[in-house]
């Protein structure tokens, strides 16, 4: 292409073009509209205690259940112990999950910064030199001729080769219209992976803090179940010593001595389970705060924890707002609906605009001189018109994946309401049972003293003291697991309610 009007005529013609084909330019495929709330969600057919029940033990407190309430980040500073707060924060330093999802999201968000580079002209610089010997039996095409400083690069006579410097310096600039907007929407796929990312991570931080506070939860029951069953122990290992005296006396039978003796070991039996249990509790702990095994941390004790007299109840309708899980599910079929812009675009035609300018010379100071610079601008469209289907069937291909992706989020959807649904229900319902283990148990210790000192005294036998004492062994046990179950209990609603992540402190920084 020459120098000259003709040659700036057709650049103005290219840059007018690129600008029409920017204005004009459209994003292929349906646009995303998010999803609606469910029309009148609710938690279950009919309204719900405000409240639930209470009993007079530890943990049997009454907890009102505050509609609208907004749920803070560290909620678990509600059961008031310095030392669960502190291992919580602790974990969040040091549990590598944490620092996976970082990087995760990190990557994410690098990805989408990189598609957006395609949005620019890509420019590229080079420079070449050569040394070149041409043979002089033969004219070669590779004889780049006269110079514009008078140099003659061609041979000049026979067997007389040419040795010369060749240099060449050149910018290109390639540019690809985003016309059907094939780009943006790979933008605003990545985009959705990385919102997905995010959600990821505020999912990671919510299950590490309940994870952390049940397994607390968890040492604090068998810390009580062993003293509950330390207890029983001796008071079995005192009713054999009064049956063995008995015994000596005439008092009592050998049948009665030797069942008394299988209660005891049955009693000591069910202590080793529950100290092993308590061993790998601790495990999970120091795990769970990024430590190894032989290190200590803090211990729980179900006296040391408070339920949280208040718990908050989002509206319904804001639980896909505040569902981790279920803005990922949204931030994929985001996704999916931008990919199926993305196969639209590549069955349209296809746009790309290159341009170069540049310098040859045999010396470096000639190549930007009158005869040595170069330009060149070349505009392509390319329109697919057979590929055995292929463009067809990823379009087609694409759409599916956009169903799958909307149904899963209808999942994710429906399993946050009943989730909310069942720990509602969990958490009213464990507040009854307390109290009736509560009683349960309380009537059982009563039973059993009155048995015992009945049967010192001669009134009963020692088998309705032994089924006494099995009674209240049973409803011992069963109401320290029903304290644990109703800490747990405000774990799991606090979680179910999406654990506050909205609150978290580097999001209200932002």
């Amino acid at each position: 292409m020459g120098d000259g009007p003709a040659g700036g005529w057709a650049v103005r013609g290219w840059v007018t073009l690129f600008a029409a084909l920017l204005l004009t330019s459209c994003a292929a495929g349906p646009g995303f509209q998010r999803p609606a709330s469910p029309a009148q969600a609710a938690y279950a057919p009919r309204s719900l205690p405000d409240r639930t029940g209470a009993s007079e033990v530890h943990g049997g407190e009454t907890q009102l259940l505050i509609a609208g309430r907004d749920i803070p980040f560290e909620w678990w500073e509600l059961f008031e112990s310095p030392a669960l707060t502190s291992l919580i924060e602790k974990a969040f330093r040091a549990n590598p999950t944490l620092s996976a999802a970082q990087a995760a999201l990190r990557q994410a968000q690098e990805l989408v910064d990189a598609q957006q580079g395609f949005f620019y002209p890509a420019v590229d610089a080079s420079y070449q030199a050569e040394r070149h010997k041409v043979a002089g039996n033969n004219y070669s095409s590779s004889q780049p001729g006269i110079q514009a400083n008078g140099h003659n690069l061609t041979t000049s006579g026979i067997n007389r080769p040419l040795f010369y410097t060749f240099h060449t310096a050149q910018l290109t600039v390639g540019f690809v219209p985003d016309v059907f907007g094939a780009n943006r929407r790979q933008v605003e796929s990545l985009a959705a992976q990385a919102d997905a990312q995010r959600f990821a991570l505020e999912a990671a931080y919510i299950t590490l803090a309940s994870n952390v506070v049940a397994a607390a939860i968890q040492e604090a029951s068998l810390r009580a179940q062993i003293v509950a069953t330390q207890a029983i122990i001796q008071a079995e290992t005192k009713s054999l010593g009064i049956l063995r005296d008995q015994f000596r006396l005439g008092y009592a039978m050998r049948i009665d001595v030797a069942a008394q003796e299988a209660a005891l070991a049955q009693a000591a039996s069910t202590l080793t389970p529950l100290e092993k249990s308590l061993e790998q509790t601790r495990d999970l702990l120091r795990s769970l705060a990024g430590d190894l095994p032989n290190r200590e941390i803090e211990t729980f004790e179900l006296e040391a924890l408070r339920l949280p007299p208040e718990l908050p109840l989002s509206v319904p309708a804001k639980i896909i707002e505040q569902r981790p899980d279920v803005r990922a599910a949204e931030a994929q079929l985001r996704a999916a609906n931008a990919e199926v812009g993305i196969a639209v675009a590549a069955i349209l035609p296809q746009f790309s605009i290159t341009g170069a300018a540049g310098g040859s010379a045999d010396e470096i100071p000639w190549m930007f001189r009158s005869g040595g610079s170069f330009w060149s601008a070349i505009g392509n469209v390319t329109q697919p018109v057979f590929a055995g289907g292929t463009l067809l069937h990823r379009e087609r291909a694409a759409r599916a994946a956009l169903r799958q992706a909307a149904a899963q989020y209808q999942s994710s959807v429906m399993s946050a309401y009943q989730n909310v649904a069942d720990t509602l229900h969990a958490t009213l319902s464990d507040a009854d049972a307390l109290a009736a283990d509560a009683e349960a148990e309380e009537a059982a210790k009563v039973t059993h003293e009155l048995t015992r000192r009945q049967m010192e005294a001669g009134y009963v036998s020692y088998l309705t003291l032994l089924a006494a004492e099995t009674s209240y062994q049973q409803a011992l046990l069963t109401r320290v697991q029903a304290q644990a179950t109703r800490f747990g209990d405000s774990v799991a609603l606090f979680q179910a309610l999406g654990g506050g992540w909205w609150n978290r402190k580097e999001l209200a920084a932002r």
